[in-house]
């Protein structure tokens, strides 16, 4: 895992996307500092308090909402526990991928008056 290249693709994925605000890009930031203590294995079991902590998001209800939209739109897998002594299950997904080189656009000019009839 390409620590740089996964988030270059991240933000070049979040600025095609018109529905993040900040709250969600600090969320997957906190996100992908708990993958990165976990050496960027999958899943990882998240707890919200310390999420919440790390993200700066103080509302149970921001922090629910960001997060079912970071997985709904393809960012994260979202698996939650629903039982509080265990941590919900976070896949992070890979992207590296993401990363597709800018073509230059060149117009060919063809001189149709120097082709040879065979």
């Amino acid at each position: 895992m390409n620590y740089i290249k996964h988030l270059t693709g991240f933000f070049e994925k979040v600025a095609q996307d018109k529905t993040l605000n900040p709250t969600h890009i600090s969320l997957y930031i906190a996100l992908f500092q708990f993958w990165n203590f976990n050496r960027f294995r999958n899943p990882i079991n998240i707890s919200r308090d310390e999420v919440m902590r790390i993200s700066k998001i103080y509302s149970r209800a921001t922090y629910h909402k960001c997060l079912k939209n970071l997985h709904s739109l393809g960012y994260i897998d979202y698996q939650p526990s629903y039982n509080p002594f265990t941590g919900s299950q976070v896949f992070m997904l890979d992207f590296t991928d993401e990363l597709k080189p800018h073509l230059k656009q060149t117009k060919i000019k063809i001189d149709c008056t120097k082709l040879i009839e065979l």
